[in-house]
C-alpha cells in the first residue's frame, strides 16, 4: 500500500550531528513521498548551513525536544510520522521496512533496534542491555526512531509537554492504543554523550530516571541539570 512519511529531526546545538545525519538520508533509496522536517533552536548560522534547502527548517517558539517535535509534527504532510535523533542513522532499506511494518492497519506505530555506531564494547554491553529492555516492555527510547501514523500520533495529542521522558511516555501510551512493530534492522544512533560522561555513569543516571519515572516521581526538577550535562563537551 502506497504511503507517505514525514521524518522530524528536532535539534538543539546539534548543526555537526545534524550535517552528518541529512548526508546519510540524501544517500539512502528513501523513494516515494518523503518530506523531511528539521525543527530547531539555537545555533541559527550552522543549523542553516547544515540543512543546506534540503529540509523544512522550523523555529518552535519552545526549546523542548517535546515541543520541537509537536512543532514538526502539526505541519507534516505525510500518512506516517518518524522522529529521528539530529545524530542516528537509518539503516538501507528504511522506508521499505516502515513500510511493512505499517502493511497491518491494526498497527499503530513502532521503533527500529538499537546500535551504537562507535565500536566501543562499553556500548556494545549497554546496547545489549537496552535491547532486553525494549524487546520484552515494547517501551521504546527516541534513539531507535519512533515512528507512528499521524492520524494516531494526533489522536493521542502528540507529546506531553515534558522535559524528560517524553518519549518514553509517547510508547507507553502508543502501545496501549494498538500493537506496535519493532523493526529487527537496528538504526545506529552515536554513543557520543555516554563517551564523553562515562558510559556506566551514564547507564546508571538514565536507569535512575527511568526508575523514578515508573514509580511515579518527578523527574522534571532533573531535566535542567540533565540539559546542561547533555550538552557539555559533547562532538560528533
Amino acid at each position: 500500500m502506497a504511503y507517505s512519511l514525514s521524518i522530524v529531526i528536532p535539534v538543539r546545538n546539534d548543526a555537526t550531528a545534524l550535517k552528518c545525519t541529512l548526508d546519510h538520508l540524501d544517500a539512502l533509496p528513501l523513494g516515494g513521498a518523503i518530506e523531511v522536517i528539521v525543527a530547531a533552536c539555537d545555533d541559527v548560522e550552522r543549523t542553516r548551513t547544515a540543512v543546506a534547502n534540503r529540509a523544512i527548517l522550523i523555529w518552535p517558539d519552545e526549546s523542548t525536544r517535546a515541543a520541537l517535535m509537536n512543532a514538526g509534527a502539526t505541519i507534516a504532510r505525510g500518512d506516517t510520522l518518524l522522529f529521528l535523533h539530529a545524530d542516528s542513522l537509518l539503516p538501507l532499506n528504511a522506508w521499505a521496512l516502515i513500510g511493512a511494518a505499517l502493511r497491518s492497519p491494526d498497527v499503530v506505530g513502532g521503533a527500529f533496534e538499537h546500535r551504537f555506531i562507535e565500536r566501543d564494547w562499553r556500548l556494545s554491553i549497554i546496547s545489549a542491555i537496552n535491547r532486553v529492555r525494549y524487546r520484552l516492555t515494547r517501551n521504546y527510547y527516541g534513539d531507535q526512531g519512533i515512528f507512528v501514523r499521524t492520524e494516531v500520533f494526533h489522536q493521542l495529542g502528540g507529546f506531553r509537554p515534558l522535559s524528560l521522558m517524553e518519549d518514553l511516555d509517547f510508547s507507553q501510551r502508543l502501545k496501549r492504543i494498538g500493537p506496535t512493530r519493532l523493526i529487527g534492522i537496528p538504526l545506529q544512533t552515536s554513543g557520543r554523550r555516554f563517551l564523553s560522561r562515562g558510559p556506566w555513569r551514564t547507564l546508571l543516571q538514565c536507569g535512575l530516571l527511568v526508575t523514578l519515572w515508573t514509580f511515579g516521581g518527578n523527574t522534571e526538577r532533573f531535566a535542567e541539570r540533565w540539559r546542561e550535562w547533555a550538552s557539555r563537551n559533547v562532538r560528533l
